[in-house]
């Protein structure tokens, strides 16, 4: 009888460090291997916009550029929220699949591109994966969503949210939401994240409008200016 319980318990230490280095590995390395992942896209990201700076000084020829294509799994912008610090900047990639969002925050291929009239619409992991929406909860009407891609800044501003939805409720990401308020066709940004914190049965979600743009050039929008 003894050598059961022993073995039971010595099954149940097991067992529990198991979960313990499991929960680690959740909370801890994938935070790390996100953070760097993130910070990777982001200088990815100037040394493509400072490239092509060098270039226009060189003497390239003035026209606008045609604006980029989107790749799948590839930065094309960066994202600040004032709100949630203002040392919080996120790299956004194109295309929502795990892999895209193990490293940044998400654009839903399909929607409106940055800026464009449509729905710009964006995911980020609320939990794991460096947390990116970790406070996304404390979002509130008026506040700036601030985005670049690197020639323009674009900052949105929040209308509705945070609005509690089912994974199912594809209509959230629609060009113009039914819920968001929004009657008509315009400029809109949709930010989506999971709820609770550590599970996925429900969606967060904040609707905002394009309220001003500006040229790199000129600095960085009010919005950003401590």
């Amino acid at each position: 009888m003894r050598v059961i319980v022993r073995t039971v318990s010595e099954l149940c230490i097991t067992v529990g460090t198991l979960i313990v280095l499991f929960v680690a590995y959740v909370l801890f390395w994938t935070g790390v291997r996100a953070e760097g992942a993130m910070n990777d896209q982001i200088d990815q990201l100037h040394r493509q916009w400072s490239n092509g700076n060098v270039r226009a000084a060189a003497g390239a020829p003035a026209a606008a550029p045609k604006p980029a294509a989107y790749h799948y799994g590839r930065p094309f912008a960066i994202m600040y929220i004032p709100r949630l610090g203002f040392t919080w900047n996120k790299p956004v990639l194109e295309g929502t699949g795990r892999d895209v969002l193990a490293k940044g925050l998400a654009h839903y291929q399909g929607t409106a591109r940055l800026g464009e009239e449509g729905n710009f619409a964006v995911a980020g992991h609320r939990r794991t994966y460096g947390d990116p929406f970790e406070d996304f909860p404390r979002l509130r009407p008026g506040d700036a969503v601030v985005l670049t891609d690197g020639t323009t800044w674009f900052t949105y501003r929040i209308d509705k949210g945070p609005y509690k939805t089912v994974p199912t409720d594809v209509e959230v990401i629609d060009p113009v939401p039914r819920k968001s308020g929004y009657t008509r066709p315009g400029r809109y940004l949709t930010l989506t994240t999971c709820d609770p914190e550590w599970g996925h049965s429900h969606r967060l979600i904040v609707w905002a409008h394009l309220d001003s743009t500006q040229s790199v050039e000129a600095g960085e929008p009010r919005a950003l200016r401590r």
